[in-house]
């Protein structure tokens, strides 16, 4: 029964299977789901199946409604896709779409299958799917090395973490093997390839790991937008998740190595028992979380140098590195644990003394402890704990500390007169001045010059009215008296006014040096190449405290690049999507800078005070050099295939004037000989002259050919015909353009190997070169081998030699144009051979690699795409 979806109506939910492995049983999960959707009544067609020839999975197709396929053609070849518009129009309420990662064959109106998905979702309509780990685009590089196959059929991961469910489909190595054996997955004659290749058991368990780890992401997400939906603070310990908390000091590396030992369990065995492995932290936010809580005030931070090799070194142990902004640090630093429902939090002892601790009250790491609640705080001692200096008084007096300043200066002067007073003995009044003037220093050290003249007045008055006499009155009896008092209001004025300044210059020290340290890192951004302009934005977004750092462009407001941060730890605000060039963007302040003639530097956050204005100017600068390199870098990159075509052009006649000159003049001077009335020649001899005249000729042809093509593929002219071809059928043509005479070239399994899909006579010139290039450097009276095999889309010949083989390091040279590796002879040819074949195989779409042949030798791999991908066993 068909249903009325009309414009407007909900999106259609995606169910899909996700399996570790070709053959782990998707496909039949899939089948299965819809019967029992079909039996609860639900309208349920198939829009497309691959069941690949397995009896089980076919019988699970029967009764089931199939829509028609649509037949379209490409390159002489006819395939079948899904019917989308049919699917479209029978709109059924679940519809089964196999292979999500497929490419469609050109001529429909989407060039990926999982687009057609997304139309029929649009449309309303349910959609069941199945897709491989591998086929995964953030997973490609990584199961490129794990299999050594690149998957050149990917999906974005975004596309499957919208679905509504995955589930995953898995299967233990062995168990898949055995059910390959079995004759379950593929034809009998394709399971010992696969069993050798894609499916060994480490492969296998490799994929695995992957699958659940990508998987136990995908479960951590849905968790984390649960609690948030439903407003839940507390952490749920579903698995340890541990942070460390960095502050650039020389301790961190001791943090960081303890934390991770704590995030992650022993060493465990590998499957072949040969090495222990570290369990992988690929999960989403990682089980490492190292977090450094940088100052909102700007550049009076921690050593950008030291934190940078720390941040290395947590990616190494594979976890992450996070900076976030605040100044309550300990409120930060649990803001951001509980954001990521951390379990642990790791922080190192103080590195503050016994009498800095006693003058300044609890650190960060008691405060944390207080505050933690259900989150467990490790403090782990290193070699630097109490080892630090007295508190640096280098910043600017916070409001805090003014008013401690000014309670300071009233009550220190009536404490120092109570001690003095109860002393048992009376000291002379110079003592007492002096332990006065004490009290009205660490005033000043403490609050500032305002508060230490505040101090003085006060010791001033105390110490004429309890110390001078007549004592108990403001009156003063001697005229030295009179003196002593004002040299001391004096001498206090002037020690405080000379310890707050003194105070002032160390601020500014403080912080020139931070700013010096900071465009010494920036320097460094720039002179490191790659990804300069990224890491400058980002630098400044941090260092400055600020929400987003964008760059645009000064006429059309275009984003050049963007680095946004973390919502900030006191739970401000998220930060608007993008910078207003008003000042309007949300609720933080906007701070422009020119950067070049042609951009601006657009800061979104707090408003910067004019110091670091002046510094985000030297930023500034650093971005117009890293800008204008990448420009640079762009210009370069049009000109490097010019001066290629050059470097070709100029080889090119190179070529012409010495290696053409043989060939021609050898043909040259036997028609010439022929041709002379002079000389009566035998009809041997005539047969010798036309037989090198024959010979130079096809040698001349032969490296016109090559040279043309050459500078064809250099300059990207060449034109394809790719088509079904056969392998048994090109081999004979291509031995026909070989020279006599030569030893025997013996084929095998040809005719059994699939057809690939190529330009057949440049695939011919390819295998002629190849196999020319294994005649003349083989064992004298050694057949030359070329054999055929095939794994999923692709198809492999070899061509096999016996001969002294190639050496590592000289692999890649054998590639090059006019090279003659370990030739003397120049009459040989130019050296386009093996460099021509490789561009031709690259351009229709495969590769051309050396391998060494078991027992001596060298194997030539040429790979090309499988002409009927599905039909080929991985």
């Amino acid at each position: 029964m068909a249903r009325d979806l009309t414009p407007g109506s909900r999106r259609g939910r995606l169910r899909v299977y996700l399996g570790s492995a070709p053959g782990v049983g998707k496909t039949y999960r899939m089948l299965d789901e819809a019967r029992r959707r079909r039996e609860r009544g639900a309208d349920v067609v198939v829009g497309y199946i691959e069941c690949h020839g397995r009896r089980y999975t076919e019988a699970l197709v029967d009764g089931l409604e199939l829509l028609p396929r649509v037949s379209r053609s490409y390159r002489d070849s006819d395939f079948e896709e899904m019917d989308l518009d049919a699917v479209l129009a029978r709109r059924p309420s679940v519809a089964l779409v196999d292979e999500l990662a497929h490419t469609n064959i050109p001529g429909g109106r989407n060039a990926k299958r999982w687009q057609d998905v997304e139309e029929l979702l649009d449309a309303g309509i349910d959609v069941i799917t199945t897709v491989n780990i591998q086929h995964l685009e953030s997973l490609n590089d990584v199961v490129q090395k794990i299999t050594g196959i690149p998957q050149r059929e990917t999906v974005p991961d975004e596309v499957v973490r919208r679905a509504d469910q995955i589930e995953l489909v898995d299967m233990a190595p062995q168990a898949l093997r055995r059910r390959m054996a079995h004759g379950n997955v593929y034809k009998a004659e394709k399971v010992d390839a696969a069993l050798s290749n894609y499916f060994r058991v480490g492969n296998l368990t490799a994929l695995r790991e992957l699958a659940l780890l990508w998987v136990a992401g995908r479960v951590d997400e849905g968790l984390r937008d649960y609690r948030a939906s439903h407003n839940i603070d507390r952490v749920w310990e579903t698995r340890e998740r541990v942070v460390v908390a960095l502050t650039g000091g020389p301790e961190g590396e001791t943090l960081i190595r303890r934390a991770a030992r704590i995030s992650r369990p022993s060493p465990t065995t590998a499957p072949d028992g040969d090495a222990p492995r570290r369990p992988s932290l690929r999960t989403a936010g990682g089980d490492l979380l190292a977090v450094h809580v940088t100052r909102s005030d700007g550049l009076a931070g921690a050593s950008s140098g030291a934190l940078a090799q720390q941040r290395q070194l947590v990616e190494t142990l594979g976890g992450s590195y996070h900076v976030v902004v605040g100044d309550d640090i300990p409120t930060a630093l649990l803001a951001f644990a509980r954001a990521h429902d951390a379990t642990q939090l790791v922080l190192g002892t103080s590195r503050r003394g016994r009498i800095t601790r006693f003058l300044t009250g609890p650190g960060i790491g008691e405060t944390t402890v207080d505050a933690s609640e259900d989150i467990d705080v490790h403090m782990v001692t290193h070699e630097f704990t109490g080892r630090g200096r007295l508190p640096s008084l280098g910043r600017r007096h916070s409001r805090r500390r003014t008013i401690a300043g000014y309670l300071a200066g009233l009550v220190l002067p009536w404490l120092l007169t109570a001690l003095l007073s109860q002393a048992p003995e009376r000291v002379n009044l110079t003592t007492d001045a002096l332990i006065f003037q004490l009290g009205v220093v660490v005033v000043a050290l403490l609050g500032g010059a305002t508060s230490a003249l505040l101090a003085s007045v006060v010791a001033s008055l105390l110490l004429n009215y309890f110390f001078i006499p007549p004592v108990h009155t403001l009156t003063i009896g001697e005229t030295n008296n009179i003196v002593a008092l004002v040299v001391f209001a004096a001498v206090a004025l002037a020690v405080s006014t000379v310890v707050d300044h003194a105070t002032r210059l160390t601020s500014r020290a403080a912080r020139a040096t931070a700013e010096a340290e900071t465009l010494s890192t920036l320097a460094g951004s720039v002179l490191r190449g790659a990804d300069a302009l990224p890491a400058l934005l980002e630098k400044s977004r941090t260092a400055f405290g600020m929400d987003s750092v964008a760059l645009l462009e000064r006429a059309g407001g275009e984003v050049l690049a963007r680095c946004d941060g973390e919502a900030p730890a006191d739970g401000a605000p998220d930060t608007p999507a993008a910078p207003d060039r008003a000042g309007s963007a949300g609720t933080g302040e906007t701070t422009e800078v020119p950067v070049g003639a042609d951009a601006v530097l657009v800061l979104t956050g707090r408003r910067l005070p004019a110091a670091d204005q002046r510094v985000l100017t030297a930023f500034a600068a650093h971005v117009a050099a890293a800008l204008e390199r990448d420009r640079l870098a762009v210009v370069a990159a049009e000109v490097e295939p010019i001066k290629a075509a050059d470097r070709m052009r100029t080889a090119l006649l190179a070529a012409v004037s010495h290696d053409l000159r043989t060939p021609l003049a050898a043909a040259l001077a036997s028609v010439g000989s022929l041709r002379s009335p002079d000389v009566e020649f035998s009809a041997e001899d005539q047969a010798e002259l036309l037989a090198t005249a024959d010979e130079s000729l096809v040698r001349l042809t032969r490296l016109v050919d090559n040279l043309l093509d050459m500078s064809r593929l250099q300059a990207g002219a060449l034109t394809l015909h790719l088509a079904e071809t056969h392998l048994d059928e090109i081999l004979p043509r291509a031995l026909d353009t070989l020279p006599a005479p030569y030893a025997p070239v013996q084929p095998l399994d040809l005719d059994t190997a699939p057809a690939v899909l190529a330009d057949p006579p440049l695939l011919e010139r390819v295998l002629a070169n190849v196999i020319t290039n294994a005649l003349r450097h083989n064992a004298p009276g050694a057949p030359v081998l070329v054999t055929a095999s095939h794994h999923r889309d692709q198809v492999e010949l070899r061509v096999i030699d016996r001969g002294p083989g190639i050496a590592p390091e000289d692999r890649d040279r054998v590639f090059l144009p006019f090279q003659r590796l370990g030739d003397t002879d120049n009459t040989t040819g130019v050296g386009l051979g093996l460099a021509l074949s490789r561009g031709l195989a690259e351009a229709m779409g495969g590769s051309l690699e050396v391998e060494d042949t078991p027992g001596g030798g060298t194997t030539m791999l040429l790979t090309l795409p499988a002409a009927h991908p599905g039909e080929a066993p991985v």
